[in-house]
């Protein structure tokens, strides 16, 4: 398994920019704004998964948007008062990587966890037991069936 140092060495200029310098991409204009297959995202840097398709809706901010994270023990959340604002920058654990910011006005009063692409990886359901992330398909699992 590769480090957290040989993964940012990886990385594109725009990925480092937002995980490791607090940067943001451009809206609408990133790979998984549009994005709507199930599967999952994971962090870019640790590999460690963050969200699931089942939990993302199109908020209409032209980032990809999700109403929590598969794991809340994986995101860490803190005051970010950049830009003469207050919110709520939201980072991963492992990696502490920049992932975005986290609001409260999700659908149905739930929060809207604003996340830039380049921060993720998204894994397709049909990738994802070959990718060693099989013990996520139960997320995909019909309710009906059992």
């Amino acid at each position: 398994m590769s480090t957290y140092d040989d993964n940012i060495k990886k990385l594109t200029p725009l990925q480092y920019k937002v995980t490791q310098e607090k940067g943001t991409e451009k809206p609408f204009d990133n790979e998984y704004n549009n994005e709507f297959r199930e599967g999952i995202y994971v962090d870019i840097v640790s590999k460690e998964v963050l969200f699931s398709s089942k939990d993302k809706f199109n908020a209409h901010c032209g980032w990809p948007s999700f109403i929590k994270p598969i794991n809340q023990n994986e995101i860490v959340k803190k005051t970010d008062i950049s830009f003469g604002m207050i919110r709520t920058e939201v980072r991963s654990k492992s990696a502490n990587s920049h992932l975005g910011h986290v609001f409260d006005d999700g659908p149905n009063g739930s929060l809207r966890y604003c996340i830039n692409s380049a921060a993720l990886e998204f894994i397709p359901k049909a990738e994802m037991k070959m990718r060693g992330y099989e013990s996520y398909l139960y997320l995909f699992e019909d309710d009906n069936n059992g």
